[in-house]
């Protein structure tokens, strides 16, 4: 039944009539050097992801050229906001538009509508792992196609890439789509090398408390698991404190592996994967870099498997192949300076974040739903899960977050979210608001780096 509604749903007009015997015998015997899951095994070094996308196959087939002479671990593809939304029959318009008039017509890359046959020869051409970054709820077809061209690190999952992103999409809609995707991602891996899913932390980018982050990390890496799949990332993004960084990276570590173990999926690889810095970018070029060098010591300090670069044109819109090209090489170039850091803890810190998500997790698993996708989805409605600056309907809102001095974000206010008086009381205690009203100090909050 599974296999017919695969066939179903890519069964369209908009990509390439699908072989599934010929794509199985395709993975079976792709070259490991696609299989991010192998190079984390193999690499002894933090693997470099740049971002992009362009909508031309040509564009993209270049961008690979520049990131493959400046060094790349992982390269990108970015996929076009109108297949994000599923509205393949724009996305075939600006796409043609874009081929006729040498004009970027479309934010990405529109993979569904380029098709598998096509893709597959440019990732096999460079015979380097890709990693499918695209923010879509509904990513049934798109993972498919992705799969079939040899794109064997799928981001995202059903909180991660639809609270952030969606308004009114159905949250109990993403996660029946995202267990589809799981089952997929787990068939595929019995041929070769694991399928690496990867959940994106970031989040809105917001003033995101790391025990919500870490949360969210932990759910999407157990609905994973539980369908089969062997290799999956955590991650999230630079806050604006390098100490909560660590403090975060140390957690999300403990946790992953304790929770992995409580539905025995103890023998999955999990890896960490560290965001440079997600919110706003300063117009000055020069602290730019330095805000990118300080997220690149922040990766090795961690000891990230992975880390995912920005340029210094971030603050002026979507970066030429050149300038992207440029910050993979740099961030290279300074990692190479940064090996064997010592281990750094704060242990009232990691106890106090251990605390609040422990008390979280406990306050999901013992919602009464038969599944955990229920428990999940449950706990989001009832604010238990609450995503700061959120824009979906089914966000609780509740809870505010502020920066204290030393720009650690802190619970302010929890709404719902079930941590106790004594860890609120913690997090309060280190926030001053110096006389500011909580708006103005949020708003100082967000621009910190500008």
């Amino acid at each position: 039944m599974f296999q017919r509604e695969r066939e179903i749903i890519t069964k369209t007009p908009y990509t390439d009539s699908f072989d599934f015997d010929e794509i199985k015998e395709f993975i079976t015997g792709a070259s490991k050097n696609l299989f991010i899951s192998h190079k984390f095994k193999t690499s002894d070094k933090i693997l470099v992801q740049p971002r992009g996308g362009f909508p031309t196959y040509d564009k993209v087939f270049e961008l690979y050229g520049e990131f493959t002479n400046a060094g790349v671990d992982i390269l990108p593809l970015t996929i076009d906001s109108n297949t994000r939304l599923n509205d393949y029959e724009m996305a075939k318009k600006m796409l043609a538009l874009s081929e006729e008039n040498d004009e970027n017509m479309l934010n990405g890359y529109p993979l569904v509508n380029h098709g598998y046959r096509s893709t597959r020869k440019m990732v096999t051409h460079y015979d380097t792992p890709i990693s499918l970054r695209h923010g879509t709820p509904d990513a049934r077809l798109l993972i498919e196609v992705a799969l079939a061209s040899g794109i064997f690190e799928i981001e995202g999952g059903p909180i991660t890439y639809l609270l952030p992103y969606s308004k009114n999409f159905p949250l109990d809609k993403a996660f029946l789509y995202w267990k589809y995707v799981e089952r997929v991602c787990a068939e595929y891996s019995e041929l070769n090398e694991p399928i690496n899913r990867e959940s994106f932390g970031p989040l809105s980018a917001t003033l995101q408390p790391p025990a919500i982050v870490i949360v969210i990390q932990l759910l999407e890496m157990l609905l994973s698991l539980e369908e089969g799949v062997k290799s999956f990332s955590v991650s999230f993004s630079q806050t604006g404190s390098m100490s909560q960084d660590i403090v975060s990276s140390n957690v999300i570590k403990k946790l992953a592996k304790k929770y992995a173990e409580k539905i025995n999926c103890g023998d999955a690889d999990i890896h960490l994967v560290y965001h440079q810095w997600m919110g706003a970018f300063p117009r000055n070029k020069e602290f730019s870099d330095s805000l990118i060098n300080t997220s690149t010591v922040i990766a090795a300090m961690i000891r990230a498997d992975k880390m995912i670069t920005k340029t210094r044109d971030e603050a002026f819109g979507i970066p030429t192949k050149e300038v992207n090209a440029s910050a993979v090489k740099n961030t290279q170039y300074t990692l190479n300076m940064l090996r064997g850091l010592p281990l750094i803890t704060d242990e009232e810190e990691e106890a106090n974040l251990t605390e609040m998500v422990d008390d979280i997790m406990e306050a999901v698993f013992n919602d009464p739903a038969d599944t955990l996708w229920r428990q999940v989805f449950n706990s989001i409605k009832n604010g238990i899960i609450d995503i700061p600056f959120s824009p979906h309907i089914a966000n609780s809102g509740e809870a505010i977050t502020v920066r204290d001095e030393n720009y650690n974000i802190r619970f302010y206010e929890r709404g719902n979210v079930p941590i106790s008086d004594k860890c609120l009381a913690f997090e309060r205690s280190k926030v001053d608001l110096c006389g500011q009203s909580l708006v103005n100090h949020i708003i100082h909050d967000i621009g910190i780096m500008l």
